[in-house]
């Protein structure tokens, strides 16, 4: 995740060298080559390359050269690094334009278990790429006169709810220019990956068990109709039931075309672990690894490139 900054920094005043420190917050010290005996009036200019940190700042490196009244001819005079703030949004922006190329207006199918973010990392990617965004189970629930997808699987079971989810699929699998958030097992039957895959990118949200087990926990597991199955605190039956299901759907997440480890994104940034990563940071890696596969011949031909 790396983006390139360049600007300018003028400073038409009297400057000392010595006294223009470079500590904490960004700035610069001039190196002895800049020492005169009298004050110079220096016209510095930076380029910022940035890198990759962590803490939602990013280091910055930079190389500085000046001019000024005193004959003193132009030449880089000072070297070092600084920490910047990362303007997440605007790389997220950055990237939306990259790869909207490549993506040439098909859809967008986040995949992933329960509580993986697929709706909120899907309404970013729409937002940022003027999308519009669907979340399929809503759309079942639409069609069902309201009902909640745990009524429905109370009530009509599993499969019926299965069945509402392939015609579901099938419908969007016609338009263009969508981000849909499936449900957790949309994986499981062949005829759903034909329909997402027709003119679509499918991208898995990888999300570490304990971590998907914490968030379900957190907001309460009565939403959850397979989670009703366990015994013990919402944790514990939250990740049992989640390694049992990756445990039948893994190979099924595996084909999809792009994933996006949230475990790789926290170890490239530097965070303990992926607690501390926002939304746009996840939804910037989709658009990456998105952009890596239509970039490749198979994904050029599924784009219509």
């Amino acid at each position: 995740m790396e983006a390139g900054v360049a600007c300018k920094l003028n400073y038409p005043t009297w400057i000392e060298s010595e006294r223009f420190g470079r500590n904490s917050t960004g700035s610069l010290r001039f190196s002895r080559i800049a020492k005169q005996e009298h004050k110079a009036r220096l016209v510095v200019s930076a380029h910022f390359p940035v890198l990759t940190s962590s803490n939602r700042f990013r280091s910055v490196s930079f190389e500085v050269s000046c001019s000024s009244s005193k004959n003193f001819s132009a030449s880089t005079i000072e070297t070092g690094s600084v920490h910047a703030p990362y303007d997440e949004a605007l790389v997220l922006k950055n990237k939306s334009l990259e790869v909207e190329p490549y993506l040439n207006g098909h859809s967008i199918y986040l995949v992933g278990l329960m509580g993986s973010g697929k709706t909120t990392v899907g309404k970013i990617l729409s937002n940022v790429l003027s999308y519009s965004f669907c979340d399929s189970d809503v759309l079942i629930e639409q069609e069902v006169n309201g009902m909640s997808v745990a009524e429905v699987f109370k009530l009509h079971g599993e499969r019926f709810f299965r069945k509402k989810e392939t015609e579901v699929l099938q419908r969007l699998s016609s338009k263009k220019q969508l981000v849909v958030s499936t449900g957790g097992g949309a994986v499981v039957w062949d005829v759903n990956w034909d329909y997402m895959q027709k003119k679509g990118v499918v991208v898995w949200l990888d999300v570490p068990l304990e971590a998907l087990a914490q968030r379900i926990a957190a907001v309460g597991t009565h939403s959850r109709p397979l989670l009703h199955y366990e015994h013990g605190d919402p944790y514990t039956k939250a990740l049992k039931r989640l390694s049992y299901l990756l445990e039948l759907r893994g190979k099924n997440y595996a084909k999809a075309n792009a994933r996006v480890s949230l475990k790789e994104i926290a170890g490239k940034l530097g965070y303990r672990d992926v607690s501390g990563l926002t939304p746009t940071e996840i939804a910037i890696e989709a658009l990456q690894q998105i952009e890596g596969y239509l970039k490749e011949e198979g994904g050029m031909v599924i784009a219509g490139l």
